[in-house]
């Protein structure tokens, strides 16, 4: 099979596309022609050299994927080939095979494309995890998204706003309509103006009861901030660095929770068990419409290195989609 291999030097990779061993697959996976994945900011940092996969992970890029089940392990069942299914992966989505647990399978809808399936596993599941789980958001409290106009952004409001809570984002200036099209009541220009300041003005000066961050150390003095008294910070991701310094007082005396959360390392029965959850509680909203993938561009899979160009410079309203085969 052809894979995008990782050439070049560290800080500077080539993606190529080239042939590689075929995959193997286990007596509780399927195997899968891969027809789309998609671009994450993960897979930017490893390419990198910044973010290995976990042990027993595929070396291949890609945390998630479309296509058709082409064979299943002894132990499948409810699964056979010619099956359209979409998956969360622990890596090798930018292939054309790949082998998944049956367990972490979802059917793809008739009507759906491989493009729109290959867009909802990552980063939907990212999303769900973190505003609910981690983040405990409740109907009728206040969230606040950072980054909202990215994959996870986009499908965050969506999820904020069919449980019932009110939704801040902040974005950069050309992406606040597209944010609130999707349903922010509240949507900041970060570049322009202090989140805390709109935050307090938004809420009366309560602030909100969770925040997604994926920015990290710059933000955390003013995520504590812009938290109200028994309020949940959810930080997943580290672009504003890793260091931060806060007022502890404010920590002690709203008592606050500080969540640190990643899903790739997530042990596989957490996965299946999210893939569950999420499945019975938004993905008939999806079938239905009334949820929906943002797509903002494709590219053919020998164009991945564009692509990660694409995401590095910000450029991307939604999720970057690789094309794999037909």
């Amino acid at each position: 099979m052809k894979a995008i291999v990782v050439e070049g030097t560290k800080g500077e990779p080539e993606l190529v596309w080239r042939e590689v061993a075929d995959v193997a697959y286990g007596p509780d996976e399927v195997l899968v022609a891969v027809r789309a994945t998609a671009v994450n900011r993960a897979d930017l940092s490893q390419a990198r050299g910044n973010y290995p996969p976990p042990p027993g992970a595929s070396e291949i890029l890609g945390l998630e994927m479309a296509g058709v089940v082409t064979a299943v392990g002894p132990n499948v069942r409810g699964w056979q080939p010619g099956d359209r299914v979409c998956a969360l992966l622990l890596g090798g989505g930018y292939a054309e095979q790949a082998a998944v647990p049956a367990g972490m399978l979802m059917r793809l809808p008739d009507e759906w494309t491989f493009v729109m399936g290959t867009a909802v596993p990552e980063v939907w599941f990212t999303a769900f995890i973190n505003l609910f789980w981690e983040g405990g958001l409740q109907e009728g409290e206040a969230v606040l998204i950072h980054a909202g106009a990215s994959g996870v952004g986009t499908a965050a409001i969506q999820l904020a706003r069919a449980a019932g809570a009110r939704v801040l984002v902040t974005a950069s200036a050309e992406k606040l309509a597209s944010c609130r099209a999707l349903g922010a009541e509240v949507a900041i220009d970060y570049k322009a103006e202090d989140f805390v300041t709109a935050v307090s003005t938004a809420t009366h000066g309560e602030g909100v009861d969770v925040i997604l961050d994926p920015v990290g150390g710059s933000y955390l003095e003013r995520n504590v901030r812009s938290l109200r008294r028994f309020g949940r910070l959810v930080n997943i991701g580290t672009l504003g660095g890793v260091q931060g310094e806060m007022n502890t007082g404010l920590l002690l005396g709203k008592r606050l929770k500080i969540v640190g959360s990643t899903l790739r390392t997530r042990p596989l029965a957490e996965k299946i068990a999210i893939t569950q959850q999420f499945t019975e509680r938004f993905w008939p909203g999806l079938r239905a419409g009334a949820l929906r993938p943002i797509i903002d561009r494709t590219f053919a899979i020998a164009q991945a290195q564009q692509a990660h160009e694409y995401v590095a410079q910000n450029k991307n309203v939604g999720k970057v989609v690789l094309v794999v085969g037909e």
